[in-house]
Parts: C-alpha cells; sequence; structure tokens
C-alpha cells in the first residue's frame, strides 16, 4: 500500500474525490482514507501542520498500514529566484533547518542519527520528474489561462532540489538569507517535510515529497498561499500522481 499524505485540506480532498471503494477510519483527530487511486492500492490523510503534526501522523500510517513507499505533496515557499509560482520541487535532500544542537552536534545534524540531511529514493525521483513533465506538457489542458494569469504562472518548470522543514512560515528577507547562507542547495521552505522523511528514515520506508511552489516567502506570502493552495495545487497533484502511479 501507498501512503500519501497531504499538507493542504483542499489539496487531499481532491484526491478523496477521485478513490475507488473508498473506507475510512479516523485516529488521533486524523481521517484515514483508504482505496484504489489509479489502480492502486493507497491510504490518503492531511498531514496537518508542523512538524510534529506531522511526524505524528506518519508513524500512524507506518504502523497501522503495510506500506510499499511513502509520498508526501504539498505547496511550498520559493527561497530562489530561479523558482517561480507554480513550478515543481522534487525534493532529494531534505533538512530541518531549525534545529540547533551545537555544540553537541554540527549546526544542523539531528541528534544520534549523525545526518544533516534525508535523502529520497533515487528511482522514485526520476520517477516523479517524469510524472511532473508530462504534466507539464498538458499543462494548458489542465490550468486555464485565467487561472494561470491570476496566479502569475508562466512557463512552469519541474526541478529536482533540496526542501527545508521548520515551524515557522517564512515570509521575510532575513529568514531566505539565513538558509541560503547555510543550506545553499534548498530552493523551497516548508513546514513538514523533513520530519517525515526523518520518520520514514528511521522505519525503513522509502520516502518521496512533492512540492508545488505557491509563493516566494516574501512578504506577500500568506496572500498567495492561501488563494493557490485553494484553487491550484490539487489539480496539480491529481494530475502528477495519475502520471506517476499509472
Amino acid at each position: 500500500m501507498i501512503a500519501i499524505m497531504s499538507a493542504m485540506r483542499e489539496e487531499l480532498q481532491t484526491l478523496v474525490e477521485h478513490l475507488e471503494n473508498p473506507t475510512t477510519t479516523v485516529k488521533g483527530k486524523r481521517r484515514y482514507h483508504l482505496g484504489t487511486l489509479f489502480g492502486k492500492n493507497v491510504v490518503l490523510v492531511f498531514s496537518r501542520w508542523g512538524k510534529v503534526a506531522a511526524a505524528t501522523t506518519a508513524t500512524q500510517l507506518i504502523n497501522d498500514f503495510e506500506l510499499s513507499e511513502f509520498l508526501f505533496s504539498g505547496v511550498a515557499g520559493s527561497v530562489t529566484d530561479h523558482l517561480n509560482i507554480g513550478d515543481i520541487v522534487i525534493g532529494d535532500k531534505l533538512y530541518q533547518y531549525d534545529i540547533n544542537a551545537t555544540p553537541l552536534y554540527k549546526p544542523f545534524e539531528i541528534p544520534l542519527l549523525d545526518k544533516t540531511y534525508f535523502e529520497t529514493d533515487l528511482l522514485r525521483q526520476r520517477e516523479l520528474l517524469n510524472a511532473g513533465t508530462l504534466f507539464l506538457n498538458d499543462f494548458n489542458t489542465i490550468i486555464s489561462k485565467e487561472e494561470a494569469t491570476n496566479f502569475g504562472i508562466a512557463n512552469p518548470k519541474v526541478v529536482r532540489g533540496g526542501i527545508a522543514s521548520g515551524d515557522q512560515f517564512i515570509n521575510s528577507n532575513s529568514q531566505i538569507n539565513f538558509i541560503h547562507s547555510n543550506l545553499p542547495s534548498v530552493v523551497c521552505v516548508e513546514m513538514e517535510g523533513a520530519a517525515v522523511a526523518q520518520v520514514c528514515y528511521e522505519y525503513g520506508v522509502p520516502f518521496s515529497i512533492i512540492r508545488i511552489v505557491s509563493d516566494k516567502a516574501n512578504d506577500n506570502a500568506h496572500i498567495d498561499f492561501e488563494k493557490f493552495a485553494a484553487q491550484i495545487a490539487g489539480k496539480y497533484t491529481l494530475e502528477i500522481l495519475k502520471n506517476y502511479l499509472s
């Protein structure tokens, strides 16, 4: 079974609506939706926001279901000039930018694990890159010209890059500069991915992540984020997963 966790309720609902033979179980204030999605047995769940909430959800999933892989999807803020609204990031390395156990450990190192980042599965990275490319080939038939214009989406691309997670909403240049200076391979930021990657690493479950750029992590991030998440993210995720799972 494949676990698919979404960071946004709206995005998850789009996937739930396409489930075949759905059933639902509720645990720990979370609704786990089981069924078939594009021919694969899946369990879908809203991660809730923040590293603790997402790690809790991931642990429940792993303990309750026989998982063959774990997929995380959601929106993120760009921290590089080369990544724009509507672009897709397939994560290769996941960092927790807000962890600091110095002088006992190196900056950003996860205590007891001897790791400063968690890598995703290389084969699945390639498959998701291909799935994202196929989606972008059909972009104009899925996202209307009006929607693209409203959100400033122009010539979207799919890239592979580092993702940084922390328990804060990044929306200032000082926060961006801190991440640039210390984690130069990071291209976008969010609040859950690296925590889920750590759980999957400790349990030995293959992990992959898709992030869709909703904002530029600047002073206008909160405005772009809410609108984008409600109107665009679900369509992206559904089509990318259709290509990936099929």
